[in-house]
């Protein structure tokens, strides 16, 4: 007889997503229970690291570890 496993939570983190804006949006969206999460604006600022401005009202950025952290 064989089993089956089932996966109890699909869950992803915001660290395991690919380094790309591409995957930021569609990670967003899923976690905006569909609803579309888009770009409003990017910067690069002095410390070099480019500050993408999403319309859920929050700021991210991939640190030094290729991971996206959302800039407080």
């Amino acid at each position: 007889m064989s089993q089956a496993f089932v996966k109890e939570h699909d869950e992803q983190w915001l660290h395991e997503i690919s380094p790309t804006v591409p995957a930021l949006i569609n990670y967003l969206t899923r976690e905006n229970n569909g609803i579309r999460v888009y770009e409003v604006k990017s910067e690069k600022p002095a410390e070099g690291k480019t500050l993408h401005h999403m319309s859920n009202g929050l700021v991210y950025f991939v640190n030094d570890q290729s991971q996206w952290e959302i800039k407080w």
